[in-house]
């Protein structure tokens, strides 16, 4: 079958719906139509790891817009839908299910995929990982019928999924080759804080470990000789960007990510790529930048939509994100390009400021409960950038 529409999104999440939303609200009349391989509407992914794994909310309450919202805005979903190819020169995309999708815009948002553990076992069924809604009702039901739980990765994924997991009962372990959770991203004191506070919920860190092999998907065998017995095993070892598309398509490709520039414009006229899957210039900063976060994301798809509806915009928004450990919320703006200095504040007995600096500028900022530093360091880095350009 055939079908033509004037803006086709490729991908439903945080930067594919945004698009979508940014198209309209630039005045975009022409149809639209949403592609994804996913079998939900569009959802917040945050929650997952969070409130989500915990049992405190549902799939229903994660759905970003109910159906009221995408039948007044007109704009089409077409899930459980693969995209095999892409045609620039044709400007059609090609499905799975035999179907030609012609468009005049094309917004690429496919995203990230969870990496799988690369050991022996790593990719056995019964390892979890969790990036999408179907992967954390899995891991929900799985965490039903156990009792302990070894999540692999110290990131701030694994980090939420093990508080969430230890706040139902579970017996956790952390395992991960960083000595405390996120010390090369953050520093040693944050990393000290989180592990703290992964430790006051019964949660045990083995950092400065690398597994070695899972034998059939629970056994996890470390480098150190270790053998650790768990009914579940969570892997949160990194997300990979989903490029294969863009890539066989002819687009230009740079560090694993579709090259845009500061308007979301690939290498091709009439496409644009956004959120993860973008390795895009920021207006600010004047060079391009490698962003994973849910709030880039939404910006992203907004500039990818406004300039498919003939408005001209541009990504320049400093790089941040927030993350709850339990009841310990974190946030974060960077450019992510490293520093050689933080300087930390201590408000009182819990809140503080980290404040991240290289050659004398602000390049960072990391808060627990300090909302204004938080707001003031955006502020701060945007304007260091600035004055160095």
């Amino acid at each position: 079958m055939e079908i033509s529409s004037a803006l086709v999104i490729i991908g439903s999440g945080p930067a594919g719906l945004s698009a979508a939303r940014g198209y309209r609200d630039a005045g975009g009349g022409g149809r639209v139509l949403v592609v994804t391989a996913d079998e939900h509407a569009p959802y917040e992914r945050p929650p997952l790891s969070k409130e989500f794994l915990r049992g405190e909310t549902s799939a229903g309450d994660v759905a970003i817009e109910d159906d009221a919202f995408f039948r007044d805005a007109q704009i089409e979903l077409m899930l459980s839908t693969t995209v095999d190819a892409i045609d620039l020169a044709g400007r059609s995309v090609s499905t799975r299910d035999g179907d030609a999708i012609l468009w005049t815009s094309l917004v690429l948002a496919m995203g990230n995929e969870a990496v799988r553990l690369d050991v022996p076992g790593g990719d056995h069924e019964r390892v979890r990982v969790l990036r999408s809604l179907s992967d954390a009702q899995t891991l929900v039901r799985a965490a039903e019928d156990a009792r302990s739980v070894i999540v692999i990765g110290s990131g701030f994924i694994g980090c939420e999924a093990a508080a969430s997991l230890a706040s139902r009962g579970l017996v956790v372990t952390v395992v991960s080759p960083e000595e405390s959770p996120q010390i090369t991203r953050l520093g040693a004191f944050a990393a000290r804080r989180i592990r703290g506070w992964l430790e006051d919920l019964g949660v045990r860190v083995l950092g400065g470990t690398s597994v070695k092999e899972i034998r059939e998907g629970r056994p996890v065998h470390l480098d150190d000789g270790t053998i650790l017995e768990a009914d579940l095993v969570v892997a949160a070892v990194g997300a990979k960007p989903r490029t294969a598309l863009a890539a066989d398509a002819g687009l230009v490709v740079e560090e694993d990510r579709v090259r845009v520039d500061a308007h979301m414009k690939t290498s091709a006229p009439g496409v644009y790529a956004a959120g993860d899957v973008a390795y895009a210039d920021n207006g600010a900063l004047g060079h391009p930048l490698v962003v994973e976060h849910w709030g880039d994301a939404l910006a992203m798809g907004e500039v990818a939509g406004s300039m498919a509806a003939g408005v001209d915009a541009t990504w320049d928004v400093v790089p941040g994100f927030w993350s709850d450990i339990g009841d310990k919320a974190l946030q974060y703006a960077s450019w992510g390009e490293g520093f050689e200095f933080v300087r930390v504040v201590e408000h009182d007995a819990t809140a503080f400021t980290a404040w991240y600096e290289s050659g004398g500028r602000c390049v960072g900022v990391l808060t627990h409960d300090a909302d204004d530093d938080y707001e003031r360091g955006i502020t701060l880095i945007r304007a260091a950038a600035t004055d160095q350009r």
